[in-house]
């Protein structure tokens, strides 16, 4: 019923840019809080950023000053700025969303996952 589509990942060198986008689509009648993860190969999934319905937003420490993540409430979308990429900023990125559908109570929803590589 619902779906999250990540686009923008990709191969970038270090200090380069990358804009991640996330689109939720389906029978929604509400989106609250909605954030980024990564995974990087070997090691757990973690928070990156995270923003809620009224825009408030939050950065693991690593990130702060270089990621920057905001939402078109109008579109159902995420984005993740990400500037001045690192070597270990090198993960897949995943879209995280909590949805209420119609008739139904909020959910936690994942998108596939999006690439994100950075090496010269």
């Amino acid at each position: 019923q619902v779906q999250l589509v990540e686009s923008g990942g990709g191969l970038v060198q270090p200090g380069g840019s990358l804009r991640l986008s996330c689109a939720a689509s389906g029978n929604i009648f509400s989106i609250n809080a909605m954030a980024w993860y990564r995974q990087a190969p070997g090691k757990q999934r973690e928070l990156v950023a995270a923003i809620s319905s009224g825009g408030s937003t939050t950065y693991q420490d690593s990130v702060k000053g270089r990621f920057s993540i905001s939402r078109d409430n109008a579109k159902n979308t995420v984005y993740l700025q990400m500037n001045s990429l690192k070597p270990e900023d090198t993960a897949v990125y995943y879209c995280n969303a909590d949805i209420r559908v119609w008739g139904s109570d909020i959910r936690d929803y994942w998108g596939q996952g999006t690439q994100v590589t950075v090496s010269s």
